[in-house]
């Protein structure tokens, strides 16, 4: 067993599904039944002509496959589409209470716990706030987060839960310095199985996945990735991080590492070479705002429904703006990205601000040589790590691994 200590940018999800496997028959039906889902899934809702074209199956294949998925409630019926000739084509989509999973994500100022539809809404959550994340703490409020909203759901409901995935920071004790923790305490997470405790204390399959690498899954599966097959993607939380995405595929790299951001070097505002972590992270913020002797703590109350903080928050947007800025054209100037992404854990027009404050920065850059990418906001939002989260149990068990879909037949 890896444990969160060893593994360091590598994903801890297990191999539950492999398509290359040996080809019986409950593997191809299994596989198929996959395909159609995640087409599904993809489109939003498609009839049995769109799937059979775009899959390669066969219309009978479809069918059947269609028809058992739909009297196991996986896929329902939408409204008939009528056209000039022939039969009314009735276009299907997925049952967002077919299955359910959890999301949990892990920061360095406060830890979630979403229940996740089928088809990316959160339907229930809890959230707690801490000095710093200790593992003991982490592990109760799961342990004990997961029977409280087990009591707001039927007995139906409960199921249809296929598992719970973890969105957490890997290494949590390398930042104790910059969160303030104490050294010592924050060494406790060393050797320390999350997902391997969490398993042993509830009944449901635990997955774990890297916390940005999370917030990149779900903006590519719930967000701009139908719209943008390669693009860098920035989540500024306590420490920024981030993702690729190739061909409408996560790229993860040799070590799993590719894509975090955060050791990007950029230059601060006195001509000085710092890591990007280091200057458009919210713990830069919180510090600014500690500085003048206001009170930081409404920044991990809830992402959503940060104050106005005047000029300490535009100070802070034009830094991260900057030091963005420079990521990004540095990120362009090796692959050709279509698009930068931004979300982070703040309201809207925080990411709003930020976003217009990039492009204009990014605009007063060298660009010979470079083609500049879309520099777009973020369609999930702050709850990005969590959705990510607990789409792990569902590609686990219901879809498949989004690159196979762009395959498909035009």
């Amino acid at each position: 067993m890896t444990s969160q200590a060893d593994s360091g940018g590598a994903s801890t999800v297990p191999d539950v599904f492999d398509p290359g496997g040996g080809a019986n028959l409950t593997r191809v039906r299994a596989y198929n039944e996959r395909l159609v889902m995640s087409l599904v899934r993809r489109h939003g809702s498609l009839s049995k002509a769109d799937i059979a074209r775009r899959s390669g199956l066969s219309a009978q294949t479809v069918t059947v496959i269609m028809r058992a998925l739909e009297k196991d409630n996986l896929l329902m019926r939408g409204e008939p589409v009528r056209g000039r000739v022939g039969q009314p084509s009735i276009p299907m989509r997925l049952n967002p209470d077919a299955v359910y999973s959890y999301g949990v994500k892990i920061g360095r100022r406060s830890c979630d716990l979403v229940l996740m539809d089928f088809v990316g809404n959160i339907r229930l959550q809890l959230h707690q706030t801490h000095a710093y994340p200790m593992p003991d703490d982490i592990l109760s409020f799961i342990v004990a987060g997961i029977p409280k909203l087990e009591k707001m759901l039927t007995e139906e409901q409960r199921g249809h839960i296929a598992g719970v995935g973890i969105a957490t920071p890997f290494q949590l004790w390398s930042w104790a310095e910059e969160t303030g923790a104490p050294k010592e305490a924050m060494n406790r997470w060393r050797g320390f199985d999350l997902r391997e405790a969490v398993a042993a204390r509830i009944h449901h399959p635990v997955l774990l996945q890297n916390d940005a690498t999370s917030a990149c899954a779900a903006e590519l599966i719930f967000g701009v990735g139908s719209s943008y097959p390669d693009f860098i993607y920035f989540y500024i939380g306590s420490f920024i991080g981030g993702g690729i995405v190739l061909n409408s595929a996560l790229f993860s790299g040799r070590t799993g590492t590719a894509g975090a951001v955060g050791p990007l070097q950029v230059s601060d505002k006195n001509g000085k070479p710092q890591q990007l972590l280091k200057l458009a992270s919210i713990f830069v913020l919180e510090n600014i705002l500690r500085e003048r002797g206001i009170d930081p703590k409404p920044l991990w109350y809830s992402a959503d429904e940060w104050i106005d903080f005047g000029e300490p928050l535009e100070a802070w947007i034009q830094l991260t703006a900057a030091a963005l800025a420079q990521a990004i054209v540095s990120s362009a100037s090796i692959i050709d990205f279509s698009a930068a992404v931004i979300d982070g854990g703040f309201p809207g027009w925080v990411r709003e601000r930020i976003v217009a404050a990039i492009r204009k920065a990014a605009g007063e850059l060298d660009l010979e040589g470079v083609i500049l990418p879309d520099i777009i906001e973020g369609a999930v939002g702050a709850q990005a790590r969590a959705i990510g989260a607990a789409s792990l149990p569902l590609f686990s068990r219901y879809l498949i691994d989004t690159n196979v879909l762009f395959k498909e037949t035009a």
